[in-house]
């Protein structure tokens, strides 16, 4: 590859690095991570003990059994527990981001476009009475205008 190919190609890649999704995604990625943490203490530290008020504290040990007997490794265990229990997270992590995030963004956004389509609005009727003094000042003119020629 030349030089200019691979100046080019390093433009290009920080291009895309630089735009503003790929910064953004980055940033949502870190801040799920990050809250995947606290989702997945939420589940283990009160999810689980109210289920065990019920049965057991771990989720994972919820299985039902296929075959006549499941001991050890022998048998075919559904393990509904985990799925239970990843249903569970996964439930608590988007009530959490509808009500913490995308609520209260789509709220803000729909003030800001109310705001902006009202400002658009009195702007329109500020021009639309700019518009119609600028027609009566002419008018004026032009009846002075054609006051003052018969006069003459």
């Amino acid at each position: 590859m030349s030089a200019k190919q691979e100046s080019s190609v390093w433009q290009g890649f920080k291009a895309f690095l630089m735009r503003g999704n790929v910064v953004d995604l980055a940033v949502a990625v870190v801040i799920g991570a990050a809250f995947s943490n606290i989702v997945n203490s939420v589940v283990k530290g009160i999810i689980n003990p109210l289920v065990g008020a019920i049965g057991t504290q771990n989720l994972d040990n919820y299985s039902s059994c296929l075959s006549a007997r499941c001991e050890g490794t022998h048998g075919i265990r559904l393990m509904w527990g985990s799925v239970l229990g990843a249903t569970l997270t996964f439930l608590i992590t988007a009530t959490v981001v509808y009500f913490l995030m995308v609520l209260p963004m789509s709220k803000y956004l729909a003030r800001q476009a109310a705001r902006k389509a009202a400002r658009e609005g009195t702007r329109e009727v500020m021009e639309v009475t700019e518009l119609e003094v600028l027609k009566e000042i002419r008018d004026a003119l032009v009846a002075q205008r054609g006051s003052g020629h018969d006069a003459r």
